[in-house]
């Protein structure tokens, strides 16, 4: 499993320069975290992370402002880095992604369309933003965004 390798190898980063990671996932809903747990022993760097599947939950455990979410969409890079800029602080942790988009199957008009997805990751050196139209079925736009998501942090801990 590709995955497999990437997550080990940003496990063994994170040891190596003694970082902490956390994950907010809406879209992905656990998936970049059950990725994670696949590693035996990941959670000497990876503390959790947090569900925020609806916009009621982006509020409630996040503290994103409401009108934030009505003014940017659910699915915008600025929703996407607040997920991650707040989880960090939420977690405790010293890197925070986060992934926000829609896997459709459908798109409401006006919204974002199917594959388009909104990452983030924080860290105190800052924020790095990623957007992306996937294209593909709802879990394999799911798992693309995993997939990236373990490219880029890949690249940010080399």
């Amino acid at each position: 499993m590709a995955n497999q390798t990437k997550i080990e190898q940003v496990i063994k980063a994170l040891r190596e320069k003694n970082l902490t990671l956390g994950c907010v996932e809406s879209l992905t809903a656990g998936l970049f975290a059950a990725t994670v747990a696949t590693v035996p022993g990941a959670s000497d760097v990876f503390h959790g992370g947090l569900i925020t599947y609806r916009s009621e939950e982006k509020v409630k455990l996040l503290g994103i402002d409401n009108e934030e979410i009505i003014k940017y969409g659910v699915v915008s890079q600025h929703i996407a880095n607040e997920m991650a800029i707040k989880g960090r602080k939420k977690l405790g942790v010293d890197i925070c992604v986060s992934f926000t988009g829609n896997a459709g199957p459908t798109a409401e008009p006006g919204c974002a369309p199917v594959g388009r997805v909104n990452m983030s990751i924080s860290s105190k050196f800052g924020i790095v933003e990623l957007q992306q139209d996937f294209e593909g079925l709802r879990n394999e736009i799911r798992e693309a965004c995993v997939d990236r998501m373990l490219d880029q942090l890949i690249l940010i801990l080399a």
